[in-house]
């Protein structure tokens, strides 16, 4: 029995739903749980990434194939200049992102960002680190890329996937100058975790976008906080990340699915 393309289409949109609905909604219960328990925010999320990355890389070890999808990766002699490719569309994501916060910061303001710079700061500079460095890299990118994102390659396109991931990545943050700063890096980890089908260069590109922006001070960005900027940079990025996404949709094997082996937790 065939389905129709709309009964499709509606499937995939539900899917798209579903799957971070649920995703989320579970997480959001046990960072709930965890603050009640710790007291902390930072603390408490910095566990509960901990707790996620056991979860998922349990998953990912003992039952990779439900979370494996076709199309299967094929041989890829390319890697060292599909790597510098990132590393150029990294740096776009940074400075687009950055950009196009500082002009919403300067422009409109955010409760949001402000109380969420005074949690940090009431939490003090130990755990604000291993947060940032550690706990944001390793267990968003178990939750997002090791997560979210394969399973919702398991029925729609990687376009569909990367964005749905992308955008829900970015409202988690909880504001509009976070969301602004992350999507162009969600966008990118999405294309490589395509490309790569495992977490660490993820949880490395991550690891730097988090240490930029804690080391790379607001006044030396200053001249980027302008719509100008903002529209060039995120142009800019977006042509890097349509030729990144080119590069990725051509280098898999359309019809294989990966076998039992095919992934693991966080190699």
């Amino acid at each position: 029995m065939t389905t129709s393309p709309i009964t499709s289409r509606l499937l995939s949109i539900g899917w798209c739903v579903l799957v971070p609905f649920a995703a989320v909604a579970v997480y959001l219960g046990l960072a709930a749980f965890a603050v009640f328990l710790i007291g902390e925010p930072i603390v408490a999320t910095t566990v509960l990434g901990m707790l996620v990355v056991v979860l998922v890389g349990s998953v990912r070890i003992q039952r990779p194939r439900w979370l494996a999808h076709a199309p299967a990766l094929r041989p890829r002699p390319e890697i060292p200049r599909f790597g510098w490719t990132v590393l150029g569309c990294a740096v776009l994501a940074f400075l687009a992102g950055q950009s196009l916060a500082l002009w919403i910061y300067v422009t409109v303001g955010s409760a949001g960002f402000d109380a969420s710079n005074q949690t940090r700061h009431a939490a003090g500079a130990l755990a604000t680190l291993l947060f940032t460095l550690v706990a944001a890299p390793v267990g968003e990118e178990a939750f997002f890329r090791g997560l979210i994102y394969p399973l919702l390659r398991k029925r729609v396109s990687i376009l569909a996937s990367m964005l749905v991931t992308a955008m829900v990545f970015g409202l988690l943050h909880g504001n509009a100058v976070q969301f602004a700063s992350t999507l162009p890096l969600a966008v990118l980890l999405a294309l490589v975790y395509e490309h790569t089908r495992v977490l660490w260069p993820c949880v490395l590109l991550h690891l730097g976008f988090n240490l930029a922006a804690a080391l790379v001070p607001a006044q030396a960005l200053g001249a980027l906080a302008n719509l100008v900027s903002a529209v060039f940079l995120c142009l800019a990025f977006a042509g890097c990340a349509l030729g990144l996404y080119r590069q990725v949709a051509g280098g898999t094997a359309p019809g294989a699915v990966p076998g039992p082996g095919g992934e693991s937790a966080m190699q």
